[in-house]
């Protein structure tokens, strides 16, 4: 890094569900980078982000003239938004505002790798993913110099972390509707590492799709032996049928639109969907991907 290093914008810098935004922040921070971290209200995780040394904007990802206030002055920006019925609106104003800024190095755009099995006739995704299908599209024509970031399932996404890992802890069980198909979850702390990498390199990563996985794809009966190694105590699968599964996620109130998404991402894993595995990850970092291990060592309230 040099001392004329361009500020870099940070979107989705409080989000809750990997914080892959607020741990780029601080990763950014830690190399040097002026940073300005996008959030979507004053809170506790602002005053977290400002105490990094990083400017903080408040503000609506889907206004125009809040994310061209805030892009003012940045050279590189990296787009990020959980799962929300307002996301293809949020990108396409990201993409509109970065296309008028002009000059900008890199748009680091955070999609997810389901992408990468969709086209125009597909018809089994959830609405966020076809969410993140267009916005790729919009991205792209913008004309602007996009890398898109496609992870596999968060190791930290609710469908695992919320609610299949957290049995083990109390009946040393994983409970959920996958059946025989394998996943290859991928830690949330690599891929916000993946998105560092490039925003304070982006030359040879612009025009580019880096699709991040764990180091192996395996079924839940493989992940439960690894609980089992890790923890030391016996961990076993136990496959739920999906209707009965799916009454325990609606019992968890959340919105419509993210409901559908977690009930659509078990769906395809139980259709082995989600069996792929890339060295993407150590190619960027020169490391293996995280395993269970380290997931266990950040989050040991969950595993007990």
């Amino acid at each position: 890094m040099t001392s004329d290093s361009p500020m870099i914008l940070v979107t989705g810098a409080a989000g809750s569900v990997g914080a892959v935004g607020h741990t780029t922040v601080e990763l950014l921070r830690e190399r040097g980078f002026p940073v300005r971290a996008f959030v979507h209200r004053e809170d506790e995780r602002a005053e977290q982000l400002r105490a990094t040394g990083a400017e903080v904007f408040a503000g609506d990802l889907t206004r125009t003239a809040d994310v061209a206030r805030a892009s003012e002055g940045c050279g590189r920006m990296y787009f990020g938004m959980g799962v929300s019925a307002q996301y293809l609106q949020a990108a396409a104003t990201t993409a509109a505002v970065a296309r008028a800024h002009g000059g900008l190095d890199v748009l680091v755009d955070m999609s997810q790798m389901t992408v990468s099995q969709m086209d125009l006739t597909s018809t089994t995704e959830s609405k966020q993913q076809w969410q993140q299908w267009l916005a790729e599209q919009v991205m792209d024509w913008s004309g602007v110099p996009v890398c898109h970031i496609r992870p596999t399932v968060f190791m930290e996404n609710p469908l695992f972390l919320g609610l299949g890992f957290r049995s083990i802890a109390r009946d040393g069980t994983i409970r959920l509707p996958f059946g025989g198909g394998r996943t290859s979850p991928v830690a949330a702390r690599d891929v916000a590492e993946v998105v560092t990498a490039v925003l304070a390199d982006p030359a040879p990563h612009v025009g580019r799709v880096h699709e991040l996985t764990g180091a192996e794809s395996r079924d839940m009966t493989a992940i439960a032996a690894e609980f089992t190694e890790v923890l030391g105590r016996k961990v076993r699968y136990v496959d739920v049928p999906y209707d009965e599964w799916a009454g325990q996620l609606d019992a968890l109130g959340l919105p419509d639109h993210v409901r559908q998404h977690i009930a659509t991402m078990a769906r395809l894993h139980a259709a082995n969907r989600y069996d792929r595995a890339t060295g993407d990850v150590r190619e960027i970092l020169g490391r293996p991907a995280s395993g269970m291990a380290e997931l266990v060592r950040e989050h040991p309230e969950v595993f007990g």
